[in-house]
């Protein structure tokens, strides 16, 4: 191996954004997570959503009143359809 070409090595606290801490080797000397493995909720088995920017609220205000929309349309109006004439009175 080539001396002078490698990066340096050294240990590495990672600080999550729940609070926990663990130390690592990498090539810097702190990391710090938003997620880690004691607030993943693969590894602790409860839900939660990750929220950022506020998306999830954006959605849920965008698409608050839709419910069945697809429904209440009418099973037989489709996309592009001429609409029905109305018989002269």
């Amino acid at each position: 191996m080539k001396d002078g070409i490698h990066p340096r090595y050294v240990e590495t606290v990672v600080r999550c954004g729940c609070g926990n801490s663990f130390t690592t080797r990498s090539t810097v000397p702190e990391l710090k997570v938003d997620i880690c493995n004691a607030c993943h909720p693969f590894f602790t088995g409860k839900l939660k959503f990750v929220d950022t920017a506020g998306r999830i609220e954006k959605f849920k205000s965008k698409f608050a009143g839709a419910g069945y929309a697809s429904l209440k349309k009418g099973a037989g109006a489709k996309k592009g359809a001429a609409p029905a004439e109305q018989p002269a009175s």
